[in-house]
């Protein structure tokens, strides 16, 4: 009975993210660009966007496969890589828009699938299918976050930065001091933040790929891991954009000259793209704190600052490498520091947008542990509680940011402690529930599995 039930919640699941796709889809049409099915068809012949997300998504779905099987996979990814690269080099056809490598990783991808329909069945075919989707669910991601972007910097046409620019002065303006410290520090601070920021999705898939290690040899997922989090993430956090429209202040607060200038040397590539900001204030000069309003904007520039979705997802690995080896556990907190870090010090988002990042996905892995759990009422709790707090941020920055602004010594660690909150609740309920999972541990044992395990998103196979 429950067996069933699962496979009809996993087929409403992939209908509502069909029907999603097919919306952003018509709706990206609707201003003259493909939406996010045509870009992935688009990929099987044309170059990727991004190659490195493609073969991310192979190492994905090979979790399912066997050593030899992934042998197979990466082989056929390789070689149909070099036969399109053969034939763009002899038709003299450039890359310039796009990666020359990908599209073997997005064949072999579909090969998989192709192998689970026909030479499959049962549980081998659902375990096949389960992970070509986590790949292609991970390629669309990516997708659909370019079209949603796109919709709200054409559906929203004022912004809501001087709100939070208000709201974020009880924190001290972090964004406008990390902001020179970065700028200060020359190529190589810069360059490291950029990577880290960039390749946050590679992250996410090395500790997703250990969590999943032991799926192949056991022919079963486990029952929490990264990738879930990683997609409701992005499945549900663009709407807030939408909601609550956000430049950040690089574009909001300054022309961007001074900090494109002072980068230019070492990213050349790079352009200001910021038009009509309120001055050339980041992040020199801290913004002004009087009466907000909305502000009209550019129909380019991307809503994608409340929450912060990069912190959100940088939580969401932090939290998933709790229990890994010392590595990944270091690596995890690393890339959870230098992504705030580059949030804060590129201009992208304000320090508010960060808190809200953290109760975000401190939420979203609440309510999914709380599903695998049956929803139980102290998960119910939790996840509950992480949407009040969630609530309570954004309408504070919405409509009291004067009155905070102006009680800054109270408000700021009023919104801290707000944020600790939900993390001491989330700490101390995942570690209650790791103890009622191991009755036969001793105290001293459970209390500190029960922490560790709290941090993780819980107990990772072997």
């Amino acid at each position: 009975m429950r067996h069933r039930r699962r496979a009809g919640l996993w087929a409403a699941a992939a209908a509502v993210v069909l029907v999603f796709l097919v919306a952003l889809e018509y709706a990206a049409r609707r201003y003259g660009l493909p939406g996010p099915i045509t870009a992935q068809a688009r990929e099987v012949i044309f170059p990727p966007k991004s190659g490195g997300i493609l073969y991310a998504g192979l190492a994905l779905t090979m979790v399912v496969l066997t050593w030899r099987q992934r042998a197979v996979a990466l082989g056929a990814a390789i070689g149909v890589d070099l036969v399109f690269w053969g034939v763009r080099w002899a038709a003299g056809i450039e890359v310039s828009d796009g990666h020359p490598f990908g599209n073997g990783a997005l064949w072999a991808i579909l090969g998989v699938a192709v192998l689970a329909v026909t030479r499959r069945t049962g549980g081998e075919r659902v375990l096949l299918l389960k992970g070509v989707g986590l790949a292609l669910l991970l390629v669309a991601g990516r997708k659909t976050g370019d079209t949603w972007l796109l919709i709200t910097s054409r559906t929203r046409p004022t912004v809501l930065d001087q709100y939070v620019a208000a709201a974020d002065h009880v924190l001290g303006d972090p964004s406008w001091l990390v902001g020179r410290i970065v700028t200060a520090s020359g190529p190589v601070g810069y360059n490291i933040l950029d990577f880290v920021y960039g390749q946050l999705p590679v992250a996410a898939v090395v500790v997703a790929l250990y969590q999943l290690r032991h799926v192949a040899a056991r022919r079963l997922f486990p029952g929490h891991h990264l990738v879930r989090t990683f997609l409701v993430i992005g499945l549900v956090g663009p709407a807030f954009y939408m909601l609550f429209p956000v430049v950040g202040p690089l574009f909001a607060y300054g022309s961007g000259t001074a900090h494109w200038e002072s980068v230019a040397l070492w990213s050349p590539d790079m352009e200001p793209t910021a038009q009509w900001a309120l001055g050339d204030l980041w992040p020199g000069t801290p913004p002004p704190h009087g009466a907000p309003q909305p502000m009209p904007f550019d129909e380019f520039t991307p809503r994608n600052c409340m929450p912060s979705l990069h912190t959100a997802w940088a939580t969401a690995i932090y939290v998933h490498t709790r229990k890994s080896p010392p590595l990944l556990r270091h690596a995890g907190t690393f890339w959870l520091i230098a992504t705030l870090a580059a949030t804060l010090g590129f201009g992208f988002h304000y320090g508010v947008d960060l808190l809200a990042g953290v109760v975000f996905t401190l939420t979203i892995e609440a309510a999914l542990r709380t599903y695998d759990r049956g929803w139980d009422r102290s998960g119910l709790r939790l996840a509950g509680f992480g949407a009040a707090v969630f609530t309570a941020l954004l309408l504070s920055y919405r409509y009291l940011p004067v009155q905070m602004a102006d009680h800054r010594w109270a408000a700021g660690p009023l919104l801290v402690l707000a944020t600790v909150s939900v993390i001491l609740a989330y700490v101390r309920t995942v570690a209650r529930w790791e103890r009622d999972a191991a009755p036969g541990a001793g105290a001293g044992d459970s209390g500190r599995a029960g922490v560790g395990a709290a941090v993780t998103g819980g107990p990772l196979p072997g």
